[in-house]
């Protein structure tokens, strides 16, 4: 993740610049970072999980967003890959277009932003009092890591791989089974 050279703003002017961009970029303590564009297969897996996830929850009052909706989480936001919204949607404004209450983050995981997804990203995600479990997808191998939340400071790991593997969400009653997430991506099994 690259910062854009003296780039220093506040939150107001990175969101007022951000809904005109023509790219996303994320925004972190008054300075803003440009987000690459993704791999074929990290767009698969995105959406392969937009559908498993739409699929089950669509009788149900939570709503699945793909990437182009915005976290916010102290004086950050994010872009996650997919984000699960159950209850009532809370927006930081009229644009709604920045979630306020995430239920379930994914992140598909790359080599310029794996790193930063399991470290800084997790734990300014981790102060979002909504957020019950956080996803990470690798796109190089065939394998999920959850990270469920126990308690305020808890949260238990679980890491599934192959393509019979299977990943519970309880706080929204989902699996996410691997062969789904990983369909047409290419990878061996």
């Amino acid at each position: 993740m690259a910062s854009i050279p003296n780039y220093y703003v506040s939150a107001d002017e990175y969101l007022a610049l951000e809904r005109k961009a023509e790219f996303k970029s994320e925004y972190i303590d008054g300075v803003v970072y440009a987000l690459a564009g993704a791999s074929r297969r990290h767009n698969l897996i995105v959406g392969n999980t937009i559908i498993a996830l739409g699929t089950q929850l669509k009788n149900r009052n939570c709503s699945v967003y793909p990437s182009d909706m915005k976290v916010h989480v102290a004086n950050r936001f994010f872009y996650p890959d997919v984000s699960v919204v159950c209850g009532e949607d809370e927006f930081l404004d009229a644009e709604q277009d920045v979630i306020l209450n995430p239920t379930v983050i994914v992140e598909v995981l790359s080599d310029s932003t794996g790193s930063f997804d399991r470290g800084k990203k997790f734990l300014s995600y981790q102060q979002i009092e909504s957020l019950r479990e956080y996803v990470l997808i690798s796109q190089d191998e065939i394998m999920v890591e959850g990270y469920a939340r126990q308690g305020n400071e808890t949260w238990l790991y679980t890491k599934v791989t192959g393509l019979e593997g299977r990943l519970t969400l309880r706080s929204i009653e989902c699996e996410l089974l691997l062969r789904d997430l990983y369909n047409k991506t290419g990878l061996p099994a």
